[in-house]
């Protein structure tokens, strides 16, 4: 699809059927050329003032401290497509800014998200929306998935990596996984994909010059229940599209204003 191109409407019954039986989608846009624009601003300024000490990969959470990132994870057109594929009643649960500089971007390892929310979210149904801020390619790093794996929903046997090599400090184990079944999800800028919590996926680094920075987006339907695993776990999560499925078990935040 151009990336002049319109933005895409809500999930076709053949894009649920491909979701379904994949575990992943390639999709269309979602935001105009001005709304893209406008959140690559934001992005590029949030990377460029952000502390010295962390790396743009590590940008977790954004949202929680600034709500102008609201404007797009509530976004009538987001919330529209969502809701085709997990219903009316919508859950933010988080979002991530993996932004890899060119020539030294860090790989994200092959992992699962469902493996670092267990115990917190019962039961585990997460979608990602993950929109390619920049265009996504193998040469810079795009995002790799093994198709068909979120229907064996077990834990995975994991092996630690050296630090600082990777965004986070462990892999899957490669028996967990057959490699040659790797699907390159590439991506212009302003497309997004979708992928399901327990799908396996990753991403080599970037070594080309062109910076390859995506935002994730992360949806559950409100009949999830949250459970923070202790006083420290200050997660936030919010009801942004119809009603509470929990019986008030979730413990959700206000959303903020402007």
């Amino acid at each position: 699809m151009s990336a002049q191109s319109a933005p895409a409407g809500p999930p076709t019954p053949a894009h649920l059927e491909m979701y379904r039986a994949d575990g992943y989608l390639r999709f269309g846009r979602i935001f105009d050329e001005a709304e893209l624009a406008d959140l690559r601003r934001y992005i590029d300024f949030l990377i460029e003032t952000r502390p010295k000490s962390k790396r743009p990969e590590h940008l977790d959470v954004p949202h929680f401290e600034h709500p102008y990132l609201f404007k797009f994870l509530t976004h009538p057109r987001v919330l529209d497509i969502i809701e085709g594929f997990i219903g009316p009643d919508i859950v933010l649960w988080s979002s991530h800014f993996i932004s890899k500089p060119g020539g030294d971007g860090l790989p994200v390892s092959w992992h699962t998200d469902a493996d670092y929310w267990k115990g917190r979210l019962d039961p585990m149904e997460v979608i990602t929306l993950w929109l390619a801020v920049d265009r996504s390619t193998r040469e810079n790093g795009c995002m790799r998935v093994i198709p068909g794996t979120h229907l064996r929903r077990i834990e995975r046997r994991y092996r630690d990596l050296a630090p600082g090599t990777n965004v986070f400090e462990n892999t899957l184990d490669e028996s967990e996984f057959d490699l040659g079944r790797a699907v390159d999800v590439e991506l212009e800028a302003g497309e997004c994909s979708f992928h399901d919590a327990w799908t396996i996926h990753g991403s080599e680094g970037n070594f080309s010059p062109m910076r390859r920075c995506g935002y994730t987006m992360r949806y559950m339907p409100a009949h999830v229940v949250f459970t923070p695993l202790s006083e420290r776990d200050q997660h936030k999560v919010f009801l942004v599209r119809g009603k509470d499925r929990t019986g008030g078990k979730t413990p959700y935040t206000e959303i903020p204003k402007g």
